[in-house]
């Protein structure tokens, strides 16, 4: 992957390296935290990973990126209006 993303893959069977963190958080931060974890049955290290990556790799999509702004790439409609829902009968009929 781009970018050195592929340590933050959880379905590798190979162990990543860990860094370790440290930081100070007040009693109420900490209890919410140890609530979270929990709540959702992952330890507390497994909830701060998953803080950070929340924060720092965000899943939105921005709408002005160029690949949304490419469209339409066709000025006419194609031949079947309706083959995104029936492409198997346009490919092979209904006996199949």
């Amino acid at each position: 992957m781009a970018h050195g993303l592929d340590t933050l893959s959880m379905s590798s069977s190979m162990p990543c390296p860990m860094r370790i963190v440290r930081t100070e958080v007040s009693e109420t931060e900490y209890a919410l935290l140890e609530a979270y974890a929990k709540s959702h049955k992952m330890a507390t290290e497994e909830a701060i990973r998953r803080a950070i990556r929340n924060l720092t790799l965000p899943d939105t999509v921005d709408p002005k990126a160029p690949i949304f702004q490419a469209f339409p790439l066709t000025r006419k409609k194609g031949r079947y209006s309706d083959a995104s829902d029936r492409h198997d009968f346009y490919l092979y009929g209904w006996d199949k």
